[in-house]
């Protein structure tokens, strides 16, 4: 039987509908004006309470499909489940403020939004390689194809540090393999050091709290 697998931003969405839907049993919130659910959803995100936010904003989409108020409610929510590491959240209210709101005057904006909400979600400095490379191919393309100055030294930077992690990345693990007696493995990451742009570059390498370090 052929499996049919649901893009993500779909899933998510379906997600927080659910959930919405279970919320109003126990919420009691519908019909608000769309200030009111606007107020709400910032007195969520004041007690530290996403997964409402993300149910009333569901609401106040439903309610109030066009309104104006919901293009600043879904940067601050693109903004809150950054800072608290929730990529993936973030970039679905992303999307979500590219669908509905995204012109050629604020797409690079968007993007460059994406891209940031990413190099956040970093709070670890030597977690999720995969990610991480996709990220750098991502500023690469970003830099190439959509040159805007007002970005370009952010994103620049952004790439830059994504880079220098991958490189302090990749010199962990070949310190890995070697300890362990894995030669091969070891060779194959010591040419790519070798043949890096960070190769002999003095770096400082990222602090880890001690408590991490002993599972790191």
């Amino acid at each position: 039987m052929k499996t049919t697998l649901l893009p993500l931003s779909f899933v998510l969405a379906l997600g927080l509908f659910i959930s919405a839907c279970s919320t109003k049993n126990t919420d009691e919130l519908y019909n608000l004006s769309a200030s009111e659910w606007y107020k709400q959803i910032i007195t969520d995100l004041q007690k530290k309470d996403l997964e409402k936010a993300d149910n009333h904003y569901n609401s106040m989409a439903s309610e109030h499909a066009a309104d104006p108020l919901l293009e600043p409610v879904l940067l601050i929510l693109a903004s809150a489940h950054t800072s608290e590491e929730e990529y993936q959240l973030a970039n679905f209210y992303l999307d979500e403020y590219s669908k509905k709101f995204g012109n050629s005057k604020n797409l690079d904006y968007i993007r460059y939004l994406k891209i940031k909400a990413k190099f956040d979600s970093f709070a670890q400095p030597n977690r999720n390689q995969a990610l991480m490379l996709e990220s750098i191919e991502e500023i690469s393309t970003f830099l190439k194809n959509e040159p805007n100055p007002q970005y370009n030294l952010l994103t620049q930077t952004m790439l830059t540090k994504f880079n220098l992690a991958n490189y302090y990345l990749e010199e962990s693990i070949a310190r890995l393999y070697q300890k362990t007696g894995r030669d091969e493995s070891y060779m194959f990451y010591k040419e790519k050091l070798e043949n890096s742009d960070f190769h002999n570059t003095e770096m400082i390498e990222p602090k880890l709290p001690w408590y991490r370090r002993l599972f790191e």
